[in-house]
């Protein structure tokens, strides 16, 4: 299918050779195939020469099938590149692939920033284990902490030139960019260090107003969690304003010049809606915006015949012949044309509210992408989009 004239063309290949780009970020609504198209951008960018690393958050888990790992985990596992269908890759290009392990990730940041008896007080404490499993934005906080980790790394001894981040499925458009100045707000709250004072001071300190409002959360709460949680505070006191900084420098990284969003988006009202508010929300942050991905549009029929001229063809032969199978297969192909003119319309709304964007458009496949040949063909109808 191709592209609204008036919308910029998204060269992929352009952003994937140019050595300032450092880090892509995927991002758009769950189910839109963000994470087959930082696989296939990553494997892409890999068999043309660039040091590659996809860190993916992928519930499915297939990725690693896809790659043809056997899992795939919170450290980086190598991809091989064979040449295949006569395409050797580009000397000096390497893929690794890893699955973020958010509570791992959180339990390495406690490893860093604390010796081993404080962390293992940490580690051990219900509250802390059941905030860095469960608790609201913990997962896009540890993706974004996860891209900091790699990017360091990256500096420090050139192992990746290039990173691809598979950003988490999230119910609104805002929950990735929210979620690390969220959590660190959270740790790092007057509020709860309030509530939590007579865990880390003298019981002189604690007010009749701190009195009432420990007795309460104790009646809400339960005495047991309550003192998980004091436990928790007084043992990760000193950590509280390391996650704020982190935060800090992980956004100030997105807003860098080497980053590069893609938003990703399927051809649907819901899911064009939602790359909208990405797109608003990346530019308010002034975060750079490389373009915008409609992932498995309907192809176009390869036939010019109209929707209407099919429908008025089957009319005809349906008269002749109530069983032809011509005429159902006219029928099909207008219901196709309807579907592709639906799609059409849709992306030239969203190129006339946002000109600027740069668009590629990638056909649906005829079936699941399951290998890596799968992915090569998805890297190259991103880098054919007219």
């Amino acid at each position: 299918m191709s592209t609204p004239a008036h919308a910029p063309h998204l060269d992929v290949d352009v952003l994937l050779d140019d050595p300032g780009t450092g880090i892509i970020v995927c991002c758009g609504a769950g189910g839109v195939g963000k994470t087959t198209v930082s696989a296939a951008l990553a494997l892409r960018a890999a068999e043309r020469g660039r040091k590659v690393v996809v860190l993916t958050i992928d519930p499915a888990r297939r990725l690693a099938q896809s790659m043809g790992i056997e899992k795939l985990d919170n450290t980086p596992r190598p991809v091989p590149l064979p040449t295949t269908k006569g395409r050797r890759p580009r000397t000096g290009g390497s893929l690794d692939a890893m699955m973020l392990d958010m509570k791992r990730t959180f339990d390495e940041v406690v490893e860093s920033q604390s010796n081993p008896e404080k962390a293992k007080l940490i580690l051990e404490n219900p509250f802390y284990i059941a905030l860095s499993s469960s608790f609201a934005g913990t997962q896009e906080y540890m993706a974004m902490e996860k891209l900091g980790q790699l990017h360091s790394q990256a500096r420090q001894d050139d192992t990746y030139d290039l990173i691809v981040v598979d950003t988490p499925p999230s119910r609104s458009a805002l929950d990735f960019l929210d979620a690390p100045e969220r959590l660190s707000s959270f740790l790092d709250g007057r509020f709860i260090r309030l509530l939590l004072t007579p865990a880390r001071g003298p019981a002189r300190l604690m007010t009749a107003g701190l009195s009432v409002v420990t007795n309460a959360l104790t009646k809400v709460l339960g005495a047991q969690v309550l003192r998980d949680m004091q436990t928790f505070v007084a043992a990760f006191d000193t950590l509280f304003g390391g996650f704020r900084q982190r935060a800090e420098k992980t956004f100030a990284l997105l807003q860098a010049n080497g980053t590069a969003f893609l938003v990703v988006a399927a051809p649907e009202p819901d899911a064009l809606r939602e790359a909208a508010y990405f797109v608003e929300r990346l530019t308010d942050d002034e975060m750079p915006l490389a373009g915008l991905v409609i992932n498995r549009a309907s192809p176009r029929p390869h036939t010019d015949l109209s929707a209407e001229e099919a429908i008025t063809a089957a009319e005809r032969l349906h008269d002749r012949d109530p069983s032809s199978m011509t005429a159902g297969l006219l029928r099909l192909h207008a219901d196709r044309v309807h579907i592709v003119e639906r799609e059409g319309h849709l992306q030239e709304r969203f190129a006339a509210s946002y000109p600027s964007v740069a668009t590629a458009v990638v056909p649906a496949m005829a079936g699941d992408v399951h290998d890596l040949d799968g992915l090569r063909a998805i890297g190259d109808l991103l880098a054919e989009s007219p």
